[in-house]
């Protein structure tokens, strides 16, 4: 857990699931983890995960390589590309979203590596609150 009063500025790569309620400015790379974004989280980052799950705010590309879900209370401006993505009602994006179930683009990042949304495929352009 990075606490609420913690504030980190790089990258983090991690083995293991993190849940995230402080401030941090970089990216963030967890292959076969869970990324959580707890509601008083902060990020200017690109995360990539196996799952990625969003209370709080974000700015940043989002890869998600199972599933990225953004809750009522999450705030995401930037693009996601994930085979599965779930918006609750409440949550507020502004981005694009490329959603290909065939595609593992999380497990092909090398550790350290930025996480990018791939833009050679058509992607659904979303600008949205969910309601």
């Amino acid at each position: 857990m990075i606490g609420a009063d913690v504030k980190i500025e790089g990258s983090i790569v991690s083995e293991e699931s993190l849940l995230i309620e402080g401030v941090v400015n970089g990216s963030i790379t967890a292959k076969q983890a869970e990324i959580r974004v707890g509601k008083s989280g902060t990020l200017t980052a690109d995360i990539a995960a196996k799952i990625v799950r969003i209370e709080g705010i974000v700015k940043g590309d989002i890869c998600g390589g199972e599933k990225v879900i953004i809750a009522s209370t999450g705030n995401v401006l930037g693009n996601i590309d994930s085979p599965r993505v779930s918006l609750e009602d409440g949550a507020k994006f502004k981005g694009s979203i490329t959603m290909d179930p065939d595609e593992k683009t999380v497990t092909d990042l090398p550790v350290g590596s930025k996480p990018t949304v791939k833009s050679h495929r058509a992607g659904h352009q979303a600008d949205a609150q969910a309601s």
